[in-house]
């Protein structure tokens, strides 16, 4: 049976279908919001899967180019391949308000996939994939506290937006996404113009109304459409004997956790737990199967020792108060001949931040269903080797985890950058590189990046620096923790990271194991966490107060440009032959933009200055008195073809060649190939230019009137250098038209004008006969006779 259900939700209709599609799966839901239509389907597997002790969740986001009327570019047309980055965020969005609300000790598989089979490009579907899997689990038979739903809130105008639009979201100051229950929030991820934290609040509470409301409606939909939820298999542990273990051996693992240095305390802690585990075996007679919880017993006995130090006493593993900081350093400047680095350590956290500088072809290009064929001019890649936590393990590809920490890290640093600057037209690409990890790389990324961008002599709006906040609670005392290690953050409810700069929050990320936290411990977060950022950008100031005042020496210098747009063909030549030959004479990189905007890079800045002079010349628009210089590519006998900017041949007539001198030919002054100096002298109706070369060349021996012409060839050549007779010509006799032809191999004396016996078509050269008029087995073909006085070295000569 088909089941629908629709309502009204931030001035958009949300709807919802179930029955129609998808029916084998455990629970599928159709979603619509405008235009667009997402698939989530919920699946559980029928057994648990042995051996593990986490729950085997795995959410999946699925691209179609179909769904807005596009064939995939490149050469894989099928796609399905690996997920986008888009992709991967939105999966990772879906997954985090998810996992913390099934039942704990479960194990099994649970899989969630979305699709997007239908886009409306003004309205963004990341969150609605969190929706359409909220609702698939609220009709599905899998064991699940939900429902959950998702929202994006944005502040326009100074109101806050929910679905703002894409148009809305461009002008908007904030971009959070939030997601949770009817009870509490579980997920945040947000983008924003360094705004207040009370604003942040504010936006919080606003998207969790409106969760509130979605998730009554999702309650409707489950009620007519649900499916009975299915009884899991729980994974446990014995709860008595943790609690035996936890309270006789509390002080004997609290002398082995307190000590700052985590090897040390994990090797400490190591060696209890091995001895925990063989005293408390040896309690259980040999073949009972009680002696399997020993293990997770003391696990958890470890575990809950140190959140009651935290949350009862406030002591934490390293000795630190709640509210402190680990040892803070930055470095930049670190690393020879790359454009810029930084290195920042918090503790036993380093990371370090390299930055690369390109033109704009270097930007990154993107082709998801919501960014189709956009230039992504700066970009932050994260990489987490194993030996930065003392492990080893084969090196693969990013993972979700790396996607998610780049991506977040990239854009804490996104409102500060001169991205929209034109005086600024770089490509940015930071590399953030973990050597050492005890907690929160991410936010050291986004902190090595500052000084990495600032050592290039980015001018940055401001410096940006973040911080991990880490929650604790016994369900009613809350301890808020700040910059949190990894001890904190495993046996912790909560990872809150905080990025901004001294005049506000530019990211926000939040993950929880717990329900839900209420709103006003994550206000208290924000609090705490500004405090500590302004701290973490204090030591960054001391480091570098503010971006070089030069680019780095080992970065591109830029020259910009502005030509007509008509004229981009001019540079670039045909199969981009003249911007080839441009970049290798000049050791440049050019980049051409569509709006005929020309960025030149270069080391030096003669090479730009050259590049620079070539593109004007080739791009200059022909008007009366302009000068330039120019090739001769052809002599005729009116005059030479000089070759002019964009491409073209113009004509220096040869009475204007020298001023106050009359030639015969131009070939008595030039030859092909030489560079001469000439102006525009007029353009007719037709656009043919003609051009003069008097006065302009001084240093020319032969134009500047400092030698005598060459000698013309010996003979009068009349009309075109010599009386030929009928057409002109000069004294030979062609017979009919002027000479005693003889066939087509007879003496004409060559095409030149002058008198030789060229001997058929092609001169010196033996061609063998033609035919045999004289009936003597061949004519005068390929004798060497040429006739006349000709230089063998003169300009014309015959075909060959």
């Amino acid at each position: 049976m088909i089941h629908t259900h629709s309502f009204e939700i931030g001035g958009q209709t949300l709807s919802l279908e179930s029955g129609r599609v998808a029916k084998q799966a455990g629970g599928a839901v159709l979603l619509g919001m405008g235009d667009s239509v997402l698939l989530g389907t919920a699946t559980m597997s029928k057994s648990a899967r042995p051996g593990i002790d986490f729950l085997p969740l795995v959410c999946d986001f699925e691209e179609r180019k179909y769904a807005i009327g596009k064939i995939p570019g490149g050469f894989m047309k099928r796609g399905g391949g690996r997920p986008s980055e888009k992709a991967i965020l939105i999966c990772r969005l879906t997954d985090r308000p998810l996992r913390p609300l099934f039942p704990k000790g479960m194990r099994n598989d649970v899989q969630v996939i979305t699709m997007a089979m239908a886009v409306d490009k003004n309205i963004p579907f990341d969150v609605l994939a969190i929706n359409a899997a909220g609702a698939a689990l609220a009709v599905s038979d899998v064991p699940f506290a939900g429902p959950v739903a998702g929202v994006r809130v944005g502040y326009v105008n100074d109101e806050f937006v929910v679905f703002p639009t894409r148009e809305q979201i461009a002008e908007s100051k904030l971009d959070l996404v939030v997601a949770g229950h009817k009870g509490a929030i579980s997920m945040v991820e947000a983008g924003a113009s360094e705004v207040s934290e009370e604003l942040m609040v504010e936006a919080l509470q606003v998207g969790h109304k409106a969760i509130q409301q979605i998730c009554k409606e999702f309650e409707k939909f489950a009620k007519k459409a649900g499916k009975e939820k299915r009884e899991p298999v729980i994974s446990g542990y014995d709860e008595e004997l943790a609690k035996e273990i936890f309270k006789k051996e509390f002080k004997k693992i609290s002398g082995a956790l307190f000590n700052p240095d985590k090897a040390e305390r994990e090797a400490a802690l190591g060696v209890i737990e091995d001895e925990l585990k063989e005293k408390y075996s040896a309690t259980f007679k040999e073949g009972d199967e009680g002696v399997k919880d020993v293990p997770a017993a003391v696990d958890r006995a470890i575990k809950d020792t140190i959140r009651k130090n935290v949350i009862k006493d406030g002591k934490r593993p390293d000795g630190r108060d709640l509210t402190e900081l680990r040892d803070l350093e930055a470095v930049a400047g670190l690393l020879p001949r790359v454009h810029g680095s930084g290195l920042f350590t918090r503790g036993q956290t380093q990371v370090m931040t390299a930055l690369t500088m390109g033109l704009p072809k270097d930007a990154q290009k993107i082709d998801t269903l919501d960014e189709e064929d956009e230039d992504k001019r700066y970009m932050h890649f994260y990489n987490f080797p194993p030996y930065s936590v003392g492990e080893t393990r084969m090196l693969r590809g990013p993972g979700r985890r790396e996607v998610g920490h780049g991506a977040l890290a990239e854009r804490a640093l996104l409102p500060v950058l001169p991205l929209d600057d034109p005086d600024f037209p770089y490509t940015l690409l930071l590399h953030s590189e973990v050597l050492e990890s005890n907690g929160s790389t991410s936010m050291a990324s986004v902190c090595g990046s500052t000084l990495a961008l600032m050592d290039a002599g980015v001018p940055l709006k401001a410096a940006v620096a973040g911080i991990a906040m880490g929650l604790m609670s016994d369900g009613k005392t809350f301890r808020v923790l700040t910059d949190i290690q990894g001890v904190e953050d495993f046996t912790g409810d909560m990872d809150f990271k905080v990025s901004g700069t001294r005049d506000g929050i530019t990211a926000l990320q939040l993950d929880t194991k717990l329900d839900g936290i209420p709103e006003e411990v994550l206000s208290a977060a924000l609090m705490q966490a500004k405090d500590a950022r302004f701290e973490i950008l204090d030591v960054i100031d001391a480091e570098l107060p503010a971006p070089r005042e030069e680019l780095a020496a080992t970065a591109p210098r830029i020259t910009a440009i502005q030509i007509n747009p008509e004229k981009i063909g001019a540079i670039i030549g045909p199969g981009g032959s003249v911007i080839r030959k441009m970049t290798e004479e000049t050791d440049t990189e050019i980049d051409v933009q569509q709006d005929g905007r020309i960025l030149i890079a270069s080391d030096e800045g003669t090479k730009a200055a050259r590049a620079v002079a070539m593109i004007k010349e080739l791009t200059a628009e022909m008007e009366v008195g302009l000068e330039f210089a120019g090739e001769v590519t052809r002599l005729m006998g009116r005059g030479a073809m000089v070759s002019m900017p964009g491409g073209r041949d113009g004509m220096v007539p040869t009475d204007r060649l020298i001023d106050g001198k009359k030639l015969n030919r131009p070939d008595d002054a030039l030859k092909v190939g030489e560079t001469i100096n000439v102006v525009v002298a007029e353009i007719d109706g037709m656009g043919r230019v003609n051009l003069s070369a008097a006065g302009l060349n001084p240093e020319h021996p032969i134009l500047s009137g400092t030698e005598e012409p060459r000698e013309s060839p010996a003979f009068e050549r009349g009309g075109r250098g010599g009386d030929r007779g009928g057409r002109g010509g000069y004294d030979r006799d062609r017979g009919g038209r002027g000479g005693d032809r003889g066939g087509r191999g007879g003496d004409r004396g060559g095409r030149g004008g002058y008198d030789r016996d060229r001997g058929g078509r092609g001169g010196d050269r033996d061609r063998g006969p033609r035919r045999d008029y004289n009936n003597d087995g061949g004519n005068d073909s390929g004798n060497n006779d040429k006739g006349g006085d000709e230089d063998v070295n003169a300009r014309f000569r015959p075909r060959r």
